[in-house]
């Protein structure tokens, strides 16, 4: 097994190399208007860094967000080209769910990550391979109370989910080594498609683009 996983649903630009047993190698760089631009260099680096080619690889992985249009984009629309070159299949896993594997908590507890507009995506979990609701997009007030929370978009909002929820030391934001190692975990356990965790590599739109297609041109009477 050969797991090659990237995640640009968040201002990290994150991609690594998984065996099935270990990272091989990861790459991250927290660049919001990059993501474009650093990724195939990133996922290059790795595998120059492993000793390996995409001709290798036997899985593509792609974190599926909740994120912002673009930078999602990016990460899904490669994981497609990518597999597509080497002949191998190509799946999304949601980007919170990553937060969650990474945090290894066995305890119910939330992940929030900067949805903008004064707006959190959150999911809530059993632990961190269970979610058991969401993923959402909510105002930071309106994220569920009385659990620990991790990512971003809770320490963005610290004084409004309350600062002594914060899980000390978690991750603000996802990395593809945590991705990686979900991704193989699953694959591993024969879940070959849509089992909740690995699913088609679709993205996550919690809500319509910025950005508008324009309307017909107002006519204007003499």
């Amino acid at each position: 097994m050969l797991v090659l996983a990237f995640d640009t649903a968040t201002p990290a630009v994150t991609a690594a190399l998984h065996d099935g047993e270990r990272v091989l190698a990861e790459s991250t760089t927290i660049d919001a208007r990059r993501h474009g631009e650093l990724l195939v260099p990133s996922v290059r680096e790795v595998l120059r860094e492993a000793g390996a080619s995409l001709r290798d690889v036997t899985a593509i992985v792609a974190g599926a967000g909740p994120g912002p249009y673009t930078g999602l984009r990016v990460g899904l629309v490669t994981a497609q080209a990518f597999a597509l070159t080497a002949g191998v299949p190509a799946y999304g896993v949601c980007t919170l769910d990553v937060l969650a594997y990474a945090s290894g908590l066995d305890e119910p507890f939330v992940v929030a990550t900067d949805a903008r507009r004064k707006e959190v995506f959150w999911a809530r979990y059993a632990d961190m391979r269970t979610r058991v609701e969401g993923p959402s997009v909510d105002r930071p007030q309106d994220v569920p109370g009385g659990l620990p929370v991790l990512g971003a978009g809770a320490r963005m909002y610290a004084e409004i989910v309350g600062e002594d929820r914060l899980v000390p030391g978690a991750a603000d934001y996802p990395a593809a080594g945590a991705l990686a190692g979900l991704a193989a975990e699953r694959l591993a356990a024969g879940a070959p498609g849509d089992d909740g965790v690995l699913t088609a590599p679709h993205p996550i739109y919690l809500r319509r683009p910025d950005a508008r297609v324009p309307g017909p041109p107002k006519k204007v009477t003499v």
